[in-house]
C-alpha cells in the first residue's frame, strides 16, 4: 500500500515538473513583436535666395506734430476737422480773447503809469528834489513794465493756431468751448504736400538694422490696398532704439503713384539688402518643439531616428529656412514626428 502511494506521489511530481518546464519553454520562445511607426522621409536641400528683411509698420508722413496754444484759455473756434487738408498760414483754431485783451490793456496801463513816474522823478531830480537812486528805480520800473507788455503781446499772438506748413489733420483733440491749459495739444497733424511725403515706419532688430543701408529697395503691401505691391526705398534710419519696444526704426519712402493712403494704415515691407545667401530648407512638418528660432527635427538612421536641434533663420508660405544644425544630415522625417522618440523603430513609406 505504501509503495503504491509513493509511486503515485512520484508520478505526480514528475508531471508537475514536466508541465512547468513546458511553460518556461513556451514563454522563452514567444518573443514580443516590435511596433514600427510608418513615416515619410525627405532629403535636405539647399536653396539660393536673395537676402531680404521682412518688417511691418504704419503709414505716416515724414513730419508729424501736435498744435497747441501757448497760453491757456477757452477754445473759441476750431476751423478744421479730422482728415481735412490745410495750407501753410491757414487759421486752424483760436481762443476766446476777452481775458487776453484785458491783460494786454492792463500791461499798457502799467507802462503808461511807469512812464509818468519816471518823467516826474527826472523833473524832481533836475530841481534837486529827488535823488539819482529814485530816478534809476523809476527807470527800472518803466523797463520792467515795457517787458511785461511785450510778453503779453507775444502771448496774444499765440492765442490762435496757424498752420506752419501744408498738411492734414489726423486727430482733433480739443473742441470748442473747452478750457485748455497752456501747451495742451488741440490738433494732431501730419505735414504733407502730396503722395510723395508718405512713408512706412517699420521696426527691425539690431542685426537687421546693421544690414540695411540708405537707398536699399523695398516692396510694400498695405492692408488698405491688398495685392498691390508698392515700390519703396530706405531713406532714413534711426540712431537709437525705441524705448517702448526696443526695436530700431527704419523709414521707407513710398512711391504711391495714384494711390492715396491714409495715415495709420498697416503695411508689410520686404527690404532687399542686395546680397544672396544659401539656405537649407525643410518642410514645416519636419519641425518639432519649435520655440522662437530654435526647434528639433528627427534624422533618419537606418530604421531608427535621432533627435537633432536646429536654428531657424526664417519662414515662407511653403518651407522653413534653417540657419544651422543640418550640416551633416541628409534625410529627415516629415510625418508622424509627434509619435516618435529615439527608441522608436520606423518604417519608411512613400
Amino acid at each position: 500500500m505504501k509503495s503504491s502511494i509513493l509511486i503515485s506521489t512520484a508520478a505526480l511530481t514528475v508531471a508537475v515538473l514536466l508541465i512547468s518546464c513546458g511553460k518556461k519553454h513556451t514563454e522563452k520562445t514567444a518573443l514580443p513583436e516590435t511596433d514600427e511607426i510608418p513615416v515619410k522621409v525627405a532629403s535636405v536641400s539647399s536653396l539660393q535666395t536673395p537676402d531680404k528683411i521682412e518688417a511691418t509698420g504704419l503709414v505716416t508722413t515724414e513730419n508729424e506734430g501736435k498744435y497747441a496754444f501757448k497760453i491757456g484759455g477757452v477754445i473759441s473756434k476750431i476751423l478744421v476737422h479730422e482728415g481735412q487738408f490745410f495750407k501753410k498760414g491757414q487759421l486752424l483754431a483760436a481762443l476766446n480773447t476777452t481775458e487776453i485783451n484785458s491783460g494786454l490793456e492792463q500791461a499798457k496801463l502799467n507802462v503808461e503809469k511807469a512812464n509818468r513816474d519816471y518823467t516826474r522823478a527826472m523833473n524832481l531830480y533836475k530841481d534837486s528834489v529827488s535823488t539819482l537812486e529814485q530816478v534809476q528805480n523809476a527807470k527800472t520800473a518803466l523797463d520792467v513794465a515795457k517787458r511785461a507788455e511785450d510778453a503779453v503781446a507775444f502771448n496774444n499772438q499765440y492765442s490762435a493756431i496757424y498752420a506752419a506748413s501744408d498738411g492734414f489733420v489726423t486727430e482733433k483733440i480739443g473742441n470748442e468751448g473747452e478750457v485748455v491749459a497752456a501747451g495742451a495739444p488741440v490738433l494732431a497733424i501730419s505735414e504733407s504736400k502730396g503722395n510723395s511725403d508718405f512713408e512706412l515706419k517699420v521696426g527691425v532688430t539690431d542685426r537687421e538694422w546693421a544690414a540695411i543701408s540708405i537707398g536699399h529697395k523695398a516692396s510694400v503691401t498695405l492692408d488698405g490696398y491688398p495685392g498691390q505691391a508698392i515700390p519703396a526705398y530706405v531713406f532714413r534710419k534711426s540712431q537709437a532704439s525705441d524705448n517702448a519696444g526696443g526695436s530700431f526704426q527704419v523709414e521707407l519712402k513710398l512711391q504711391l503713384g495714384t494711390l492715396h493712403p491714409a495715415a495709420g494704415m498697416f503695411g508689410k515691407a520686404d527690404i532687399f539688402t542686395g546680397a544672396t545667401s544659401h539656405n537649407t530648407v525643410i518642410p514645416y512638418d519636419a519641425l518639432i518643439e519649435a520655440d522662437g528660432n530654435k526647434a528639433f527635427i528627427f534624422e533618419v538612421d537606418n530604421n531608427k531616428v535621432k533627435r537633432v536641434p536646429v536654428v531657424i533663420s526664417g519662414f515662407d508660405n511653403k518651407q522653413v529656412y534653417i540657419k544651422s544644425g543640418l550640416e551633416n544630415v541628409s534625410n529627415i522625417v516629415v510625418s508622424n514626428s509627434a509619435f516618435l522618440n529615439e527608441q522608436s523603430t520606423i518604417k519608411i513609406i512613400k
